[in-house]
C-alpha cells in the first residue's frame, strides 16, 4: 500500500495541432474558369467590332486553312493593320472600320444628289436651272434616279421619233459632266405615254420608240463627256411604268430615267445577265445534242 501511494501521478496533455492542409486544386480550377470567361468575352468583343471582310477571311481560313495560307486568299479580311489579322488598327479614325459598302454608296449618291440640286438652283453654273421643272431627283433602292420628263408645250423628242430636241440634248450633256465624277455605273430607261401607233404592237410600237429614245439619250450623254463603259443597261419600257398612274396619257409619262446604280443593284444586274447567258448556253448545248442525235438516227432509219 505504501508503495502505491508514493508513485508519482503523471498527467499526459495532448496538444491538438491545426487542421491539415487541404490542397490548392480548387484555385487552379477557378483560375481556369475565369481565364476561359475572359477569353470568351474578348472573342465576343472582337467579333462585334470586326468588318464583314474580316469575318469572311476568318471563315475562309477555318474552311480551308492550307489554301488561304498558301495563296494569300482573303484571310486578312479588310484589315489594313500592320499585323495582319491581329486586332484593330488604332490609327484609323473612330468608326472608320465599321463603314460598310452600303454606307459608302449612300454617301456618294447623297453627295451627287446635292450637287445636282445645287446645279438646278444656280443659273450661273449652267443650263440646268432653266429646266428644273422637268428634272426630278430621288433616291430609290437601286440608287439615285434622275428623271427628265416632258411638258405639254416642251417635249423632249419630236412626236413619234427618237430625234431629240436641242434643249433636251443640252440637259443630258450638262448632267453627263456631273455623273462622270462618280465611279458608279448607270442604267437608262425610256418611257412613253399610252398613245399608241396605228397597227398596234405587232408593228413599230411604243416599245421600240422607248428603246430608241433611251439609246439616243445614251449617245447624248457620251457626247457630253460621259465615259461609255459607265453605262451598264439601256432599256425601253414603253408605257408599262407610268409616272402618272391615274392618267396614262399625261405628257409627264414621256420621260428618260437615269439611275446611278449602287453596288448592290449593279451586282444584281450582272448576276441576272450571267444567269441568262448560262441558260442560253444550256439551250444551245441541248439543241446541238438534239441535232447530233437526229443526224445519227436519220440514215439508220432509212435502211431496210
Amino acid at each position: 500500500m505504501s508503495d502505491d501511494s508514493q508513485r508519482p501521478i503523471i498527467v499526459k496533455k495532448i496538444k491538438k495541432g491545426g487542421h491539415g492542409h487541404h490542397g490548392g486544386a480548387w484555385k487552379i480550377a477557378y483560375a481556369d474558369f475565369v481565364t476561359a470567361m475572359m477569353a470568351f468575352f474578348l472573342l465576343m468583343w472582337l467579333l462585334g467590332s470586326a468588318t464583314k471582310g474580316d469575318l469572311r477571311g476568318i471563315a475562309d481560313y477555318f474552311q480551308n486553312p492550307l489554301k488561304v495560307s498558301m495563296a494569300g486568299g482573303s484571310g486578312a479580311g479588310d484589315s489594313t493593320s500592320v499585323l495582319q489579322g491581329g486586332g484593330l488598327d488604332l490609327s484609323r479614325k473612330a468608326g472608320a472600320y465599321r463603314r460598310s459598302p452600303e454606307q459608302g454608296d449612300k454617301k456618294v449618291l447623297d453627295g451627287l444628289k446635292k450637287k445636282l440640286e445645287e446645279a438646278l438652283k444656280n443659273s450661273a453654273s449652267g443650263k440646268l436651272a432653266q429646266y428644273k421643272d422637268q428634272i426630278l431627283l430621288d433616291i430609290t433602292p437601286e440608287g439615285l434616279r434622275v428623271q427628265i420628263v416632258d411638258q405639254q408645250n416642251r417635249p423632249m423628242f419630236k412626236s413619234g421619233s427618237e430625234q431629240m430636241e436641242g434643249y433636251a440634248a443640252d440637259i443630258l450633256k450638262e448632267i453627263a459632266l456631273i455623273l462622270n465624277e462618280v465611279p458608279n455605273r448607270l442604267s437608262l430607261s425610256g418611257h412613253t405615254d399610252s398613245a399608241g401607233f396605228a397597227g398596234g404592237d405587232a408593228n413599230f410600237s411604243n416599245w421600240e420608240l422607248s428603246a430608241d429614245r433611251a439609246n439616243s439619250s445614251r449617245r447624248q450623254l457620251i457626247s457630253g463627256g460621259l465615259a461609255g463603259q459607265k453605262i451598264l443597261r439601256v432599256v425601253g419600257l414603253a408605257d408599262s411604268v407610268p409616272f402618272d398612274t391615274e392618267n396614262p396619257a399625261n405628257p409627264v409619262n414621256r420621260r428618260i430615267s437615269i439611275i446611278v446604280l449602287n453596288k448592290q443593284a449593279e451586282e444584281n444586274i450582272m448576276k441576272l445577265a450571267g444567269k441568262a447567258a448560262g441558260d442560253m448556253e444550256q439551250v444551245d448545248d441541248a439543241a446541238t445534242a438534239a441535232s447530233a442525235i437526229s443526224a445519227a438516227a436519220g440514215p439508220a432509219a432509212g435502211q431496210p
